[in-house]
């Protein structure tokens, strides 16, 4: 579990996720990722579409809003309509000025509100989420007035009069909080402010921007607040009009060489292969068809032309008669080409990361047996069970009542039997069934269970207490016949290297032997560890899961709070969601238990529910464990039945 008493932003899994299908979505490119940053910007190098913090509020639609307008502004505007030659210009031009922050901030705030304009254009339906960013913004710069005027930053408190006059829905705004100095110079700027809504292109906009720094370049000291970052990231690595130019780029052959060619010895000749299409009228139908695809490689004598159409009379076949034998050399069909053995070794991080998410391309799953209990494990093994006898007993007597009055549904339409309240058959069939037959119902349990146990750092003073409810959970299975597995799990972050992140399984119990008698004293084994990379453990576990015949499959985590493991901080909660959802998809229950110290707050509750949205249960002390979960396992057992 991760805990940071100054960090308690938390990533809203729901939302990461839409904006994340936005990204990829609008900007027609996979391979971008949504990200939380300090700003809004796109960033082709490292593949990422940002979203600013700016938006992390409370209020939860303008929140949403918020993030999808970034999205928008970055995927559809400035992707394809922004010209990077003239941005790449301006920067190079502010950073030798004297006020390179307030310049970089205000042609992103120029250059947005021009996208904006075609955005809502071209695209009518995100006018509602433009419309609450604006009304949102304009709240926010005119609080940022009042605090620049009374902290006396006075380009700051220039900039937010720009932008609120921008914005203004009034012929002459009056702006009482600023200061005179500040009104003057905005009033000088007016005609520049306004020239920018007639501005076609970035080309208009940067030459507007360099008026305006250039203006008030010799009264003020830069800005001291960052609004704004600058739309493109890496801009200089750039060199194409626009980034959706960058991302559709083709390179010519990288090499110049060219072969040499023995005019004298070539035993070559020319021939011309026409190609041929419907509305060519060629006499000679007896020609013959080549085409030739060079992208890269030594340049030759061979003369090429444009790409035609396949058709299946292109392919030519030989054939060869003669008679096969067994061959006296050895046999290699059982061998790996050399271009195979190469690509195998490379294979073991691309599965990972296909089956087990990118987060955990390096994490290596290792199962660790549990010993034979000893005398002392036994002991304190039986001494438990007697604390827990009574939610036991109850338990199990319940679902067993229920078993035994549980009745099938009648076959119907039978030539013997009951006979049936329904007798119109008698009349309108010829051969009519009206009987029916009642059967008792099986008392096996149709289900498999998994109790994953968090053996992370943080459970040391919570797990003795835990145990009592994996405890109740395998006597209360066991009774009914129910095959379980019980496995503790924990990443060891003392052996983690670069490319190697050891994940331990402790199978305390295995489906095979869950059942057994005498065995249930391994559960003393578990005992807390090092880190929790929760999304590669129910991964791990789901696989096995849905290999089980079993209708109804349940995977339980004990867990207390956020994963947190090497290079999984600030994704884990997603990645973890994602694990779950992916096991829910193949027909597997998967609910969070969530084991606090004492009152449960806000964010705790917060955590789980973006990890395991409804399917949680939140126990405010251990000590209450078997109390919280007899009654979810009776709910869940009663479901199978």
């Amino acid at each position: 579990m991760k805990y940071n008493r100054w960090d308690d932003s938390k990533v809203d899994t729901d939302l990461y996720l839409q904006l994340q299908d936005l990204s990829t979505i609008l900007s027609d490119n996979p391979d971008l990722q949504f990200a939380y940053k300090y700003g809004s910007f796109i960033d082709l190098t490292n593949r990422n579409i940002t979203g600013s913090h700016l938006w992390d509020i409370s209020n939860q639609a303008i929140k949403e809003q918020g993030y999808k307008t970034d999205v928008f502004l970055r995927t559809i505007g400035t992707l394809h309509y922004s010209q990077v030659p003239f941005l790449k210009t301006y920067l190079k031009k502010i950073n030798e000025s004297g006020l390179p922050n307030f310049a970089a901030q205000l042609i992103t705030l120029l250059e947005d509100i021009r996208l904006e304009e075609i955005i809502t254009k071209i695209r009518p339906g995100t006018k509602r989420d433009f419309a609450e960013r604006r009304k949102h913004l304009k709240h926010y710069f005119d609080t940022q007035l009042g605090n620049n005027v009374t902290r006396n930053h006075s380009l700051d408190e220039l900039f937010c009069l720009i932008y609120l006059l921008i914005q203004t829905d009034q012929p002459d705004p009056n702006f009482p909080k600023a200061n005179k100095q500040q009104l003057s110079s905005l009033e000088n700027l007016k005609p520049h402010i306004y020239a920018s809504f007639e501005a076609k292109n970035t080309e208009d906009i940067t030459a507007i921007a360099e008026q305006m720094v250039l203006q008030i370049e010799d009264d003020y000291k830069d800005m001291t607040n960052v609004y704004f970052s600058f739309p493109i990231s890496h801009i200089e690595k750039y060199e194409k009009n626009t980034l959706f130019d960058e991302l559709t780029r083709t390179d010519d052959i990288p090499n110049e060489e060219k072969e040499d060619v023995d005019e004298e010895n070539n035993e070559s000749m020319d021939e011309q292969l026409p190609s041929w299409h419907q509305e060519n009228e060629n006499s000679d139908r007896k020609q013959n068809f080549l085409q030739f695809e060079l992208d890269s490689g030594t340049k030759t004598s061979i003369m090429g032309s444009g790409a035609r159409e396949t058709e299946d009379a292109d392919q030519a076949m030989g054939t060869i008669q003669g008679a096969s034998g067994e061959s006296d050399k050895n046999d290699y069909s059982e061998v790996d080409s050399l271009e195979k053995q190469s690509t195998n070794k490379g294979r073991q991080s691309n599965d990972n990361e296909l089956n087990y998410g990118e987060e955990n391309k390096h994490a290596v799953a290792i199962v660790k047996k549990a010993n034979t209990p000893s005398m002392e494990e036994q002991h304190a093994y039986e001494t438990i069970v007697a604390t827990i006898e009574a939610f036991k007993r109850k338990l199990a007597t319940t679902i067993e009542k229920v078993l035994e009055h549980k009745m099938n549904a009648p076959r119907k339409d039978l030539v013997i039997g009951r006979l049936s309240k329904k007798l119109l058959p008698v009349i309108i069939d010829e051969n009519p069934r009206v009987f029916y037959k009642k059967n008792q119902e099986s008392k096996d349990i149709d289900a498999v269970f998994t109790l994953l146990v968090d053996c992370s750092a943080s459970m040391h003073n919570k797990m003795d207490e835990t145990k009592r409810g994996v405890v109740l959970f395998h006597e209360v299975l066991k009774q009914l016949k129910i095959p379980h597995s019980i496995v503790g799990f924990w990443e060891d972050a003392n052996d983690v290297k670069e490319n190697y992140q050891p994940n331990y399984f402790h199978e305390i119990h295995s489906y095979t032997d869950s059942l057994y008698q005498n065995t249930g004293a391994r559960i003393m084994q578990l005992e807390p560890q090092e880190d929790n990379r929760d999304g590669f453990s129910i991964r791990f576990i789901t696989k096995a899961l849905s290999a089980r015949r079993e209708k109804n499959k349940f995977l339980l985590v004990f867990s207390d709070g956020e994963p947190a493991a090497a290079n999984y901080d600030q994704n884990g909660i997603i990645d973890t969601n994602l694990a779950v959802s992916e096991a829910r998809k193949k027909g597997i229950d998967v609910i969070g238990m969530f084991l606090a110290d004492g009152e449960i707050d806000e964010r705790e509750d917060l955590t789980m529910k973006n990890i395991y949205g409804k399917e949680r249960l939140m126990i405010p002390s251990v000590d209450e464990l078997p109390e919280h979960f007899a009654p979810l396992l009776k709910k869940l057992l009663l479901r199978t039945i």
